[in-house]
């Protein structure tokens, strides 16, 4: 009997361009220095002359997740873990991301646990499922229902839970400019739905902290 993959949300894969769809690089460096004239400045000035080229160098590394599968990251499962069973947990992952409503930077940490069933993944490819979904356009939830999908759908745990805590630039240094103020997303599956098995999350996360 094959086995049925489960469907994937369209932002949750990897996003292949079709041939024609991404603009040139050309179009992309004319796109910013009309962004420059829009904030008033001449693109022609000396400090400004080469910004557009450093924009689109920058941009291709700000969302490279586009480029990644998260699939990919997790596709290689370590079976023989002499019978662990119980939580793995990586915590104070770091990140930059972007956020879609305005494209200015949030950053923060991640915290991911899960409960292993047919084997585990080395611990670096939580850290980089993480900047597969952070190197892209993104909200913080979305952010953080796609890592606990992503495991899901690769690892079929017994449990997922991921806390992600994150300043925002766009409430920070624009609108209500509240610098400091901190965002927590959560999102739990399976074993972690289990009020108990949240507050053991919760404590292994905070442990050691002030």
């Amino acid at each position: 009997m094959n086995d049925v993959v489960k469907p994937l949300s369209p932002r949750l894969s990897a996003v292949a361009d079709k041939p024609g769809d991404r603009p040139s690089r050309e179009e992309a460096e004319a796109a910013v220095r009309t962004l420059i004239r829009w904030a008033g400045d001449d693109p022609q000035l000396e400090g400004l002359r080469e910004t557009p080229k450093r924009v689109a160098k920058a941009f291709r590394e700000f969302y490279s997740g586009y480029e990644d599968d998260p699939h990919e990251v997790l596709n290689k499962i370590f079976a023989e873990v002499e019978g662990y069973d119980d939580i793995v947990l990586v915590r104070d992952i770091p990140f930059y991301s972007h956020c879609e409503h305005h494209m200015v930077p949030f950053f923060g940490m991640a915290h991911i646990a899960y409960y292993p069933t047919k084997g585990v993944v080395g611990l670096s490819k939580l850290a980089r499922l993480v900047e597969v979904f952070a190197r892209r356009l993104q909200t913080q939830e979305t952010m953080t229902a796609q890592i606990a999908d992503a495991m899901e759908t690769a690892l079929e745990p017994r449990g997922v839970a991921v806390m992600i805590e994150a300043e925002h630039m766009c409430m920070s240094m624009r609108g209500v400019q509240k610098a400091g103020a901190m965002t927590l997303t959560t999102q739990f599956t399976g074993a972690f739905k289990d009020p108990a098995e949240q507050v053991r999350f919760l404590t292994l996360v905070r442990h050691g902290k002030a």
